[in-house]
């Protein structure tokens, strides 16, 4: 069954509401208390006064006038406000690799570039999230698609369709096609009805928004900011620095210098606004290798250093491991792979969506991260197929039995291969 993009639009619909539901109850029953505070508050002074004024001279002959005790269990039953606020608010992050836009991507969408099929088996785990980034290896800028990595809009449209809410543009094609190619992809991704992050029309859109992107779900501040170590060799032009957050001073040549002074000017903004958690999404390390560079680990802890909760990274095309510290409630995952790969490279088939759990507490205020779960996938290339990104444990039960629709032997044991990689590598020392 293909991807039905109204039945998606619809969940994406409720979810919403309910958020927004969610998070009006809250700030009513926040605001309920604060007023029963206050009362109390000021009856306690008035007593106190009262008690003052009285003076401390009573006749011997003076009877106590009796007392009446009025409790709840007096008041009419709408007289007793609900003071209650939901202890602990749980939210889900939800984040993939690199969506890169090849040819063989594009072919999958058919003549009519309808991309349903490609993303049909994972749609549910990115729409079930309460937000969800992709990062967009691509650009948007009309045909000719595929060859010089641009993507048709129904890409963007299917994504949406399919539970994403934001695509980072701040990665190796951020200027593939220049600044102007920059603007019609922040624009074609703003017309799918996402957000972008990491990049910026230009120096007026960058003061404004200060290099990030505040969400707000159910109660919950969100901060999201996106770095890129560089745009394959290229250089923003003068006037345009800040178009695309760079991790280094030279992001044009050997990535290096990393560039401290940007990444805190932004990580300081993020902090003025004072946000429950704050996730940067960074494109860095290097491409087929598993090495952290000493340069990430010193951005690493530049990052937490500066408020950072949790670190996703992406440009290696292949997993690397997940460091989750749950006393200080951070976490870094180093690389989550391809989201969608045409598998030209041994290893980059494979990969995972990550899910962060966040958890509030409503009565402190205080917020982190408390866990986290990963789904295996695939990117299923198979001749005369189009390409698609599926699960790997239900494809894998699907061929076992028998399903019409099920991969073919050779990549079912690829699959099973991949299952034990992924493991070995999110874990590894």
């Amino acid at each position: 069954m293909a991807l039905d993009p109204e039945e998606f639009k619809r969940k994406r619909q409720e979810k919403k509401a309910q958020q927004q539901a969610q998070s009006k109850k809250l700030k009513l029953r926040l605001i309920i208390a604060a007023a029963v505070l206050l009362v109390c508050g000021i009856a306690i002074v008035v007593m106190s006064l009262a008690g003052r004024n009285a003076g401390t001279e009573v006749p011997e002959t003076t009877t106590e006038p009796p007392t009446t005790q009025t409790t709840e269990q007096n008041l009419p039953e709408e007289t007793v406000p609900d003071t209650t606020v939901e202890p602990v608010t749980v939210l889900h992050f939800a984040a993939t690799g690199d969506l890169n836009v090849t040819d063989r991507l594009i072919q999958s969408g058919g003549t009519e570039y309808d991309y349903s099929d490609v993303f049909m088996d994972v749609a549910p785990i990115l729409a079930n999230a309460d937000l969800t980034t992709v990062n967009l290896e691509g650009n948007l800028c009309g045909a000719p698609y595929g060859v010089t990595a641009s993507a048709p809009p129904t890409l963007m449209q299917t994504l949406h369709s399919a539970g994403v809410d934001m695509i980072q543009l701040a990665n190796s094609y951020a200027i593939n096609r220049g600044v102007s190619g920059l603007i019609t992809t922040i624009d074609g991704v703003n017309q799918a009805g996402m957000v972008p992050v990491g990049a910026f029309k230009d120096q007026n859109a960058f003061e404004k928004q200060q290099g990030f992107t505040l969400f707000e779900v159910q109660g919950v501040k969100i901060a999201v900011v996106a770095f890129t170590k560089g745009m394959d060799g290229t250089t923003l032009p003068p006037g345009n620095e800040n178009c695309v957050n760079v991790l280094y001073a030279d992001y044009d040549s050997v990535y290096q210098k990393v560039d401290q002074e940007k990444i805190t000017q932004v990580l300081q903004a993020v902090q003025q606004q004072q946000p429950d958690i704050t996730i940067a999404l960074l494109h860095w390390g290097s491409e087929y290798n598993d090495t952290i560079s000493k340069s990430q680990q010193s951005i690493k802890k530049t990052m937490l250093a500066h408020g950072v909760d949790a670190i996703i990274g992406t440009h290696p095309h292949y997993v690397q491991k997940v460091e989750f510290d749950s006393e200080k409630g951070t976490l870094v995952a180093y690389s989550l792979g391809d989201f969608v790969s045409d598998a030209a490279k041994a290893g980059s088939e494979y990969s995972v969506i990550l899910d962060i759990e966040i958890t509030k507490n409503n009565v402190t205020g205080e917020a982190s991260v408390t866990g986290y779960s990963y789904t295996p996938i695939f990117s299923v290339v198979e001749e005369g197929k189009p390409v698609r990104v599926v699960r790997i444990a239900q494809a894998m039960a699907a061929y076992e039995s028998g399903h019409m629709d099920a991969v073919n032997e050779q990549t079912y044991e690829a699959m099973k291969y991949a299952l034990q990689r992924i493991e070995a590598r999110i874990h590894a020392e």
